[in-house]
This record gives C-alpha cells, sequence and structure tokens, in this order.
C-alpha cells in the first residue's frame, strides 16, 4: 500500500459524537413534531456528524465526477451493448447530452469525466481529466482484473480528483460511473463483500435476457472461485482482483472526501459497491456518505444494507451516470437548510407538546 493512500486511510475519522448529539437535540427544539420529516432528519444529523459541526454545513455547490474505464469481462458475452459505447458516452458527457448533465443542470452540479481506464485514448477537452491506470481491465473470470499495484493507482486518481474538486469550492462530492460491463464487477465486489451469492446480487444491467443473466451468474461465480476470494481475503486483493478501475477511483473519491469531512452522496449499483471497497479499507468512511438512491439492480439493495445506509430516493432507477445521486442532492440540501433557517419552539414563541 502506498504512503498517500496510508495518509488518507490514517486521517479519515468517524462522525463526531458530540455534533450528532447537538443535531438530536437541536432537531427536537425546531418548531416541528419529533421525527415529522422522517428520513430528512436523519440526513441533518448524519451531515452534522460528518462535518462535525452543527448545524451542518450547507451541501453546496455539488460537484460530479463520472469515472470510466473499461472491463475485459466483457469478452464473456455479459452486456448486450459493444465496449465501443464507453467512448461514445464519455463524448456524449462532456458535449452535455447525457441524462447526467441535465440532471447536473437541474440541481446546479459541475460535471467532471474521469477517463481512469476507457479501451482507447481520449482526446483533450474541458471537463476531461485523464487518469488512465490502463485500456481497460483484464477478464476478471480468468485471473485478476488488475494488479495490486493498478488497484492503488486507481484508488489516488480518485483521491486526486476529489481533493481537486474540494479545492475548487465543491462542499458535496456526487460519483458518477460509465464503463460497459461494469454491472458484472460490481457484482463480483458486492459478493465478495457481503457474502451473498452471486446468484443474490447480479442483476441484467442495462438490459439482458434470461440466457445472458444466466451466463453472467456463472462469470460472477466463476470470478470469485479463480481468483481465491474468500471472507478473510484482503479489500485491497479483492478490489485488484474482480473490481474494475472506476470501482477503485469511487472508493478513492470516498476516502479522500471522508479525510475531508465533505459529504458523498452515492449513486447506483457501482457506487454502492465501489463504497463496499471504501468501508472495507476505512469503515469510519461510511459515515461521510449519503445513499442517493436504491437502483434497480439487486446488488445494490444488498449494498445498502451491508453499509447501513438509507436511500433518499426509489425510482426504479438503472441508468447510472450519478443520475440518482443527483436527484437526491435537493432533498440533502432541504434537510440541511432546515437546520439553518426554521425556528425553534422557544425563539418562535411556539408552545411545545405537554410532555
Amino acid at each position: 500500500m502506498s504512503s498517500e493512500l496510508e495518509r488518507v486511510l490514517a486521517g479519515v475519522e468517524p462522525a463526531s459524537a458530540s455534533a450528532v448529539a447537538d443535531a438530536l437535540a437541536y432537531q427536537a427544539r425546531l418548531t416541528k413534531p419529533a421525527g415529522s420529516l422522517g428520513a430528512l432528519e436523519e440526513v441533518a444529523v448524519r451531515l452534522a456528524g460528518s462535518g462535525g459541526v452543527c448545524p451542518p454545513v450547507m451541501p453546496s455547490p455539488a460537484a460530479l465526477a463520472i469515472f470510466a474505464a473499461d472491463h475485459g469481462v466483457h469478452a464473456q458475452g455479459v452486456s448486450p451493448w459493444p465496449q465501443e459505447v464507453t467512448v461514445q458516452m464519455v463524448a456524449n458527457f462532456l458535449a452535455g447530452g447525457a441524462v447526467a448533465n441535465a440532471f447536473a443542470a437541474q440541481v446546479g452540479a459541475s460535471v467532471t469525466v474521469v477517463d481512469v481506464g476507457v479501451a482507447a485514448d481520449l482526446p483533450a477537452g474541458p471537463g476531461l481529466v485523464v487518469r488512465k491506470i490502463g485500456y481497460g481491465t483484464a477478464d476478471l473470470s480468468a485471473g485478476p482484473a488488475m494488479s495490486d499495484g493498478d488497484a492503488v493507482a486507481a484508488l489516488e486518481a480518485g483521491i486526486s480528483v476529489a481533493r481537486s474538486l474540494i479545492d475548487s469550492g465543491a462542499r458535496c462530492l456526487i460519483t458518477g460511473d460509465m464503463g460497459i460491463a461494469n454491472t458484472t464487477a460490481s457484482a463480483a465486489l458486492i459478493s465478495a463483500f457481503t457474502g451473498l451469492d452471486p446468484a443474490e446480487v447480479t442483476g441484467r444491467g442495462t438490459g439482458i435476457d434470461d440466457e445472458t443473466h444466466a451466463r453472467k451468474v456463472a462469470v460472477v461465480r466463476r470470478a470469485l472461485s479463480v481468483n481465491g476470494i474468500e471472507p478473510a481475503t484482503g479489500p485491497l486483493r479483492v478490489l485488484a482482483a474482480v473490481g474494475g478501475f472506476e470501482h477503485a477511483a469511487i472508493a478513492g473519491f470516498v476516502l479522500a472526501a471522508a479525510q475531508a469531512r465533505v459529504p458523498v452522496i452515492l449513486d447506483g449499483v457501482i457506487a454502492g459497491a465501489a463504497a463496499l471497497a471504501a468501508q472495507a479499507l476505512s469503515p469510519a468512511s461510511i459515515d461521510h456518505c449519503v445513499a442517493g438512491h436504491r437502483s434497480a439492480e439487486p446488488g445494490h439493495a444488498a449494498a445498502l444494507r451491508h453499509l447501513g445506509l438509507r436511500p433518499l430516493v426509489d425510482l426504479e432507477l438503472r441508468l447510472g451516470e450519478g443520475t440518482g445521486a443527483l436527484l437526491a442532492h435537493p432533498l440533502v440540501c432541504a434537510a440541511v437548510r432546515v437546520m439553518h433557517e426554521v425556528a425553534t419552539f422557544d425563539s418562535a414563541g411556539v408552545s411545545e407538546k405537554p410532555m
């Protein structure tokens, strides 16, 4: 493990217990029935603990980072889409034509596209950050998807991007992803970190028939076996063996944000798989995360349960790109705004419920 990654891991601290206590007490004094804002109260308290201050810092402006990479396992026929779509969608992001761009514009988030492993050289352009580790991973069903060193390099790419966005003023980071066949790697990671059977966590990704789905489950099962993944296997080895460059980069992105006490809104199944890796490397890092939504992918629900996170939105989305997390951002902001602007019973002269 590199000294840079070690420094980040050493710098991640858990939620502040005192800030959490202050936030809970403050919520009880606001002019509303206790618990009446449901999950939004949990979010506000969570962000207070993450930032170590009550009321929490407004999580705005937000910055979306879309980590793009290709996967050698695509050769196993796990996706109906050609691998070239990864390059084409990166161009679409940079041109502003994807759903993620539309949702980012709706919530006022910046969009940065990060090439950590696309299987082609991309032309330089505004909004593109090149941190390429390789031209796609190896086939995870035949051996390790990447070396431990490449996994660390991808983690550090995510760390670098997070720091750059935070230094530029972002007060909330949002995870995005792009990579044909990345739900296969996600299923393998989720199975490895949760101990669940591949059949329980492998979904249909961008839309596959029953035959392809059965093949996909078999590929995930073979990947775990070929790579000798067991409950005692270390997190870095798991990430390298069956993850993707974008999974490792998103994990690093989460770790750096946690070190800086800046909240991260997680997107769908790819982000959930990456967050499991971050949690395995640093359990406290998840104190700084919010689950933006619940994906239609079965593995995502399993990942959220393991992470202990409650999703804010459930619209049966399965697009990726950061779309579900972007939709959740206004809810996260609203939860924090309540702490800043809603009067307390004593300041408003409103009678509290008798004890």
